[in-house]
């Protein structure tokens, strides 16, 4: 057994498994201490299957990627430890996450319907609303990571959105995000089109920037729909129990 145990930490599996492991019962504690526990357990399984998406999408194109890790009150994420050879696999591993996370969400929603369950509907605001804030269009995000495959320069849009984030609702993570952006707004501005370097990398047909760029806006619209739905839903119900 011992031996059994010491072949898969050299592989690296059983170290693996720890890490994910350790890392979502570090943030699901984390989290039960502010939300309670059954919400805990839901958020970071929520956020487990966003990560897990981008881990699924990142080794469907051979690429090598360490599981998931998570911080919390931060979130989570897989690393690349091969990095993308062009941007149509970044935007390919890029809007796996959030698709997974949609699905995920939809299923919590979908349940918080049939048992009249608030926890499982406040859990699908959740899902949506983390889902759509990934969807910002500037790098480190998912967004940004989607959207470059039209043009690196849509990173620069996503600025104002993230400073109108930072003013409705103020939050040490994203400050983070916007100094781990910083660099990538640099390269927004000055990104050479001609560059051969670019040229290489950024080289995609027109079909893929439209397929992308389609599913993208509608995944936005849809994501932006159901947060906002949702969110009713909750304070509809808030209101009502209060009244009660």
């Amino acid at each position: 057994m011992l031996k059994l145990i010491g072949y898969l930490l050299a592989a690296g599996k059983l170290g693996k498994v720890l890490i994910t492991g350790g890392t979502m019962l570090l943030s699901v504690f984390a989290y039960a201490l502010v939300f309670g526990w059954w919400y805990a357990v839901g958020f970071v399984l929520l956020i487990f299957v966003h990560e897990m998406g981008h881990f699924v999408a990142a080794r469907m194109r051979g690429l090598d990627v360490g599981a998931p890790m998570f911080i919390p009150f931060v979130g989570a994420w897989v690393q690349l430890k091969d990095m993308p050879h062009d941007v149509e696999t970044e935007a390919f591993v890029g809007i796996a996450g959030p698709l997974a996370g949609t699905a995920a969400a939809f299923v919590c929603y979908m349940m918080a319907r049939s048992y009249e369950s608030n926890l499982l509907l406040a859990l699908s605001y959740a899902g949506f609303f983390i889902n759509l804030f990934n969807l910002i269009p500037l790098s480190p995000f998912d967004g940004g990571r989607i959207t470059a495959i039209i043009s690196p320069r849509l990173w620069l849009v996503g600025v104002p959105i993230l400073i109108a984030m930072f003013f409705w609702r103020p939050s040490p993570m994203l400050i983070l995000m916007a100094i781990l952006a910083a660099p990538q707004v640099m390269k927004a501005f000055k990104y050479d089109p001609t560059a051969p370097e670019n040229v290489k990398y950024y080289a995609v047909s027109n079909e893929h920037k439209l397929t992308y760029g389609a599913l993208y806006l509608g995944l936005a619209a849809y994501l932006a729909v159901m947060s906002h739905d949702v969110h009713e839903m909750l304070s509809h119900t808030y209101e009502t129990s209060v009244t009660l």
